[in-house]
């Protein structure tokens, strides 16, 4: 149900196939002709995207006007009201901020449950990563922590986002949601895997918001007191168990199951919590592993030669919100929602959503939407922004700029003194260009051989739902190749059940092998 983008690296896979008619140059709604639509910007193998990377920027910024009023994606989703405790304050020896600095300290936190690609009034038992992002209202401001209920996703570099939710969307001609389309796209990114297989086994299916576990996807950059550095990837395990449904049952359930189960069980007095972890990264480390640990398509193991896990607190939900619309589809988040002691990692996916999902919001919802209830911090805001649609913020004062030599009666605002600013090394040549290390298929294998044998057919048997309905021979056998490089056995029945034959898979792997690592 799910598509990838096109890859360098697949040409040796395509040219075993049938001679196709090269497609015209891509252009920028300018017109101007673009070069490399495959990599962002970046200072180098280890830099951030840089800003002007023009061609990025107008095009996850003409993405994100694509809907009115709807979320282009996440449109279908369900809130609730809660509380997170810290059990344990080791981890304020890697970051500042201050949420997490005392045993038992509480922080209020709105959470949004959603699926990824499906629209605001679709059913909610379909197929589909769930989103799971949690505002928490800290007494330095807010945080944002938005992540999937999956660990990983299907693309690393954000300029291949919109792209990847147009191949899963509905067609634009028929206006159905077509695995023709989708299959050609993922059949051209072959890091599509890992997520492909995570996402077509049962866990596509949860049985419930509560019942399934949330992942931060996007490392983040933890910064201590004394300016020192490491990254964390962050993981919250349901304390009810992860359960699942079949795609039977998924199919047979009614159309509002998960919402209704989650509120049922908070306005019976019952809580849903998640216990929440950080897997650290020292910085030292990072050359030591054998895939780039900013690479969204990757999983952080929990335990290491290379890696610590740390327990931090626990997340209990207890309360339905008295209004779905303020609170869930007014309800805004973006990853650039950070307080201090926590800063973004050098993920190309991470640094476009950035800019990417603050955009949406302000598109969406409004230019103040960070002051309507649902958003608004709990702490004073004191800056020179103004004016715009449904500006209520009541501001006072003459100086709207700073800095002043004016009284703070008048208005006038600092810089803060308190807040740590990390600094990292920049080098490198401006670049677009793919990470060096790819490694595209290693843990979609390591996953599939932790599954029991059930699951391993059911995996089967929900991918090739979809993969079966693709009519084109060499879509259907690069997807195969894919898997089958993953784990042969994991393609090889497959195959079987999508009528690709094994010497067509074995030959595209053979070719396709020195391309990959």
């Amino acid at each position: 149900m799910f598509k990838r983008l096109a890859l360098a690296t697949t040409i040796s896979l395509c040219t075993l196939g049938a001679a196709h008619a090269q497609p015209p140059a891509q252009t920028q709604d300018s017109g101007a002709p673009v070069t490399d639509n495959q990599n962002s910007i970046t200072a180098g193998e280890w830099g951030g995207v840089l800003l002007e990377d023009f061609h990025l920027i107008e095009k996850l910024a003409r993405f994100d006007r694509e809907r009115i009023p709807e979320r282009v994606v996440h449109a279908r989703g369900t809130g609730a009201h809660g509380k997170f405790t810290v059990t344990n304050n080791d981890i304020a020896k890697y970051s500042s901020a201050s949420l997490f600095s005392d045993i038992g300290e509480e922080t209020p936190v709105f959470v949004r449950f959603s699926t990824v690609v499906h629209p605001k009034g679709s059913p909610e038992g379909l197929r589909d990563p769930r989103g799971f992002a949690i505002k928490f209202y800290t007494d330095e401001g807010n945080w944002d922590l938005v992540g999937n209920n999956l660990p990983v996703f299907f693309i690393r570099d954000a300029i291949k986002f919109p792209d990847m939710v147009h191949s899963l969307k509905p067609s634009p001609v028929t206006n159905q949601q077509d695995p023709n389309r989708f299959f050609d796209f993922f059949s051209h990114i072959p890091e599509s895997t890992h997520m492909l297989t995570q996402v077509y086994t049962d866990l596509g299916t949860p049985e419930g918001y509560q019942y399934m576990d949330g992942n931060s996807v996007h490392a983040l950059r933890l910064i201590n007191a004394k300016g020192e550095s490491v990254f964390a990837k962050f993981r919250w395990t349901t304390d009810q168990g992860v359960r699942t449904l079949s795609a039977k049952e998924a199919e047979a359930r009614p159309f509002n199951y998960a919402t209704q189960s989650l509120y049922d069980d908070l306005n019976a007095g019952k809580t849903a919590s998640w216990t929440l972890k950080a897997i650290i990264l020292k910085p030292e480390n990072i050359e030591k592993l054998d895939f780039n640990p900013f690479d969204a398509t990757k999983d952080w193991p929990d335990a290491g030669q290379h890696f610590e896990t740390i327990e931090i607190g626990k997340m209990e939900l207890n309360k339905v919100p008295d209004n779905f619309f303020a609170s869930t589809e007014q309800s805004a988040f973006s990853p650039g929602v950070l307080v201090p002691g926590i800063q973004p990692s050098p993920d190309r996916l991470l640094q476009g959503r950035l800019f990417s999902y603050a955009d949406t919001q302000r598109y969406r919802v409004g230019t103040n939407y960070q002051a309507l209830p649902v958003n608004a911090p709990r702490v004073s805001v004191k800056n020179g922004s103004q004016d715009g649609t449904l500006n209520a913020s009541g501001r006072t004062g003459d100086v709207n700029y700073q800095p002043s030599r004016q009284p703070a009666a008048n208005g006038a605002y600092a810089d803060s003194s308190n807040a740590v600013s990390g600094t990292y090394d920049v080098s490198g040549i401006a670049q677009r260009a793919a990470i060096s290390k790819k490694a595209p298929f290693k843990q979609a294998g390591q996953f599939y051989n932790q599954l029991s044998r059930a699951q391993q057919r059911a995996l089967i048997s929900n991918l090739a739902g979809d993969l079966g309905k693709v009519k084109s021979d060499e879509v259907r056998e690069i997807m195969v190749t894919h898997f089958y490089m993953a784990d042969e056995n994991y393609g090889r029945e497959l195959a079987r059940k999508v009528n690709v034959k094994m010497t067509k898979v074995e030959a595209r792997a053979a070719a396709f092998k020195p391309a990959v690592n």
